[in-house]
């Protein structure tokens, strides 16, 4: 998923998120019915902003990789040009 998919997936999940809470709050205790349905969709939003962080964790275990490796290439580049390796 690129970057700015990811980005508006995750606001979407987080505005739904505001929004039952915001239906948590009015919803009657003695209602059963709109309780399992709200714990319904509560777990439904939960899995999904699950899945992001996860997406979110694997973009950023990539982004360090690709850092150590450009790390590593400059100090071979330099050792090689005779410069130190700080």
């Amino acid at each position: 998923m690129s970057g700015e998919t990811a980005n508006a997936a995750g606001e979407a999940l987080l505005r739904r998120l505001r929004r039952l809470m915001a239906w948590a709050e009015r919803v009657k205790v003695t209602d059963r019915d709109q309780l399992l349905a709200l714990l319904d969709d509560l777990e439904t939003t939960r899995r999904g902003l699950l899945r992001e962080c996860a997406e979110i964790e694997g973009q950023m275990k990539q982004a360090t990789a690709r850092t150590t490796a450009i790390g590593a290439y400059l100090r071979s580049s330099q050792v090689g040009r005779g410069k130190s390796q700080h």
